[in-house]
This record gives structure tokens, sequence and C-alpha cells, in this order.
């Protein structure tokens, strides 16, 4: 009996340990929409520019990743460059997904509510699978299809005819064009020759991504509309909790629940943070929440779980099951080894769904961009 107690205790920690993880990964990235919106449409004083916005908060965020991270050997100990073709493949994922992607819903998010955007969001898996299948990387189910189907009928629930609840056309359209941004990095990202090391991989997409954002914002003219004298409090307090809690402190409890962690219990944050975002938006920004949104809200949620499960996910996952998936994780994340391009994949291959990594996979693309 003392035996099995003695073994229990260190199970018991280490299950603390990656509930308390996944509990910052689901707040922290559900809360970075409403950060978001506070800084690019607050109630009081100036707004940040969108672009600039995002600018700020990784490229800060970026090169204290770099900081702290790039002299860190790669955990085989293998030698693990950071040369020229490294720094353009991150260079165009982090454009990818942080000027394309999270660049674009900071402009949303000035016509849209905050957990509308998150739920759109949501539909990154669902563009992965589709340019995976335009690719040749992957093979598209009938539990898939019914996936794709019930995400995108979850979009148009929420632009589709008048009434109560209908969200403003255009800024659903610039989120969806934003997904496609992170889907298609994402699945670049795939084959691209990117370092092992997962941190320093997103640091380097982190810092190439937000100089992008300062560029592409000067170029449109927004530096007109910067006036850092009249930002408001909350968004200089929304910016630095992206850039400390929403890219660094959430990530890093991401990789580790990669590495100890079963994936079945850490993709469940591609459906958990819609829901905290649109939770938020209405507690503390008042935004509206209508039978619409509920309906679309179902529907997406529904096509994210069907295209985010894995075959046997249902049945539940037994220790030598997490073992394994815990295994095949690290391995991925340690030798990163290019899928073969004679090989064609299902989704159901993919090691996550579909977001602010990695082994570079959809899933935790669109993880690193929140």
């Amino acid at each position: 009996m003392a035996g099995e107690s003695s073994i229990a205790t260190p199970q018991r920690r280490a299950d603390a340990r990656v509930w308390l993880a996944l509990w910052v990964v689901y707040i922290v990235w559900g809360s970075t929409y409403l950060a978001i919106r506070l800084g690019v449409r607050p109630a009081h004083g100036a707004p940040f520019p969108p672009l600039l916005y995002a600018g700020f908060r990784f490229t800060v965020a970026g090169a204290l990743m770099l900081a702290f991270t790039v002299r860190r050997p790669a955990a085989d100990g293998r030698p693990d460059p950071l040369g020229a073709r490294q720094w353009f493949a991150g260079a165009v994922i982090g454009v990818a997904l942080l000027l394309g992607g999270n660049g674009l819903v900071s402009l949303a998010e000035k016509r849209i509510p905050s957990g509308i955007a998150a739920l759109v969001v949501a539909t990154v898996p669902i563009w992965a699978a589709l340019l995976g299948a335009v690719s040749g990387q992957e093979r598209i189910t009938l539990r898939h299809a019914l996936g794709l189907a019930l995400g995108f009928s979850g979009v148009a629930a929420l632009v589709a005819g008048t009434g109560s609840g209908r969200v403003q056309f255009t800024g659903v359209l610039i989120v969806l064009a934003a997904s496609l941004s992170w889907a298609a990095g994402s699945v670049w990202s795939r084959t691209a020759p990117t370092v092992r090391r997962p941190l320093v991989m997103t640091g380097m997409e982190m810092l190439a991504g937000g100089l992008a954002c300062f560029a592409v914002g000067f170029a449109v003219g927004e530096g007109h509309d910067l006036h850092l004298g009249r930002t408001s409090t909350s968004a200089w307090l929304a910016l630095g909790y992206l850039a400390v809690f929403g890219s660094l402190l959430a990530y890093t409890a991401y990789i580790w629940l990669l590495k100890n962690a079963a994936l079945s219990l850490v993709t469940t944050y591609a459906y958990v943070n819609p829901l905290v975002a649109i939770l938020l938006g209405i507690v503390f920004v008042d935004e509206p929440f209508t039978a619409r949104t509920v309906l679309a809200t179902v529907l997406i949620t529904l096509g994210v779980i069907l295209m985010v499960m894995r075959k046997g996910e249902a049945r539940g996952v037994t220790r030598s099951g997490r073992a394994r998936a815990r295994k095949a994780s690290i391995d991925g994340m340690e030798r990163r080894v290019p899928p073969r391009k004679d090989r064609v994949t299902s989704a159901e291959g993919r090691t996550a769904p579909g977001p602010e990594g990695r082994p570079h996979d959809a899933a935790e693309q669109e993880a690193g961009c929140r």
C-alpha cells in the first residue's frame, strides 16, 4: 500500500501540472481576442492602429523569446543550424501567420465582436484540411467532410439573412482570410527547412511577423493614426498582456503540454478557446450573444471536433495510448522529419487540430498566433 501511495503521489502531481498548463492555454489564449479588442477599439482614449498593435506585440515577444532560447542546444544534442534558409522559412511562416493571420484579425475586431472573431478563427483546421488535400498531403474522409460542412454552415449562419444577431459580412470575411492565411502558412511549414527547436522557431516567426506588421502598417498610413500620448491605459495593459501572457507564457505551456500530455487532451483548446472568448466578450465589453451566435457556435464547434479528433479517440485514451501519443509528439519535435512527397496522409494522421510551433502542423501554427 505504501508503495502504491508513493507511486500515486508523483502521478497526481504530474496530472495537476498538466491541468494547470491546460487551463493556462484555455484561459490565456481564449482571452487574447478580448485583449485585441481593448487595444484596437477601447472604450476610452485613442485606439492602437491594428497592424501596428500586432507589430508591437510580436516584435517584443519574438525578441524576448529568442533572447531566452536561441543559445540553448537542441534536446537531442545534434546540430540545429540557424542560417539563411531557416530565417527565410521562419520569415515566410511568420508573415503568413502573424501579418496575414493575427494582423487581419486585429483589423476585423474593429468591425465585429471579439468572440465572433475567435469563433471564425476556429475554422483554421478546416482550411488546413482543404489545403492539405489540394497539395496532396492529406485525404479527406467522410467524417472530415461532415466537419467541413458543419464548420462552414456555422460561418454562414453568422452572416446570412437579416435580423437580430447578424454579423457584419466584411468583418467575418476578413477573419476568414486570416484563417486561410494561417492554414496556408501551416501547411507550407510542414516541409519548410525550419530549426528543430520549437521555441526558437516561434521566436523567429514572431520577430519576422511583427516587423512585417510594422512595415505594412506604416505603408498603409497607420502611422498617422498612432497617438501614443492619448492611448488608453487599458490598451497599453492589453498590449503587455498579449506580449507576455498570450505570446510567451501560454505558448511555453503549450509546448510543455505536447511533451507531457495526451494529444487528444491538448487539442481540446481548439474548441474551448472560442467559448472562453465569447464568454469574456459578453462579461467585460457587453458583446451580444443571440440565438444566431448560439447556432453558429454549435455548428462550428462540432465541425472542429470532427476535424480534430483522430480515429478511435471517442473510445478514450488508455495509459499506453497516452504514452505513445506523448512519445510521438516528442519525436516529432526533436526530429522534425519532413513527410515524403510521395506519401499521402489522411486528416486523421495530423497530430493536432488545425491559433497563438512545434512540430509545425496546422494546430501548432494556429496556436502560435494567439
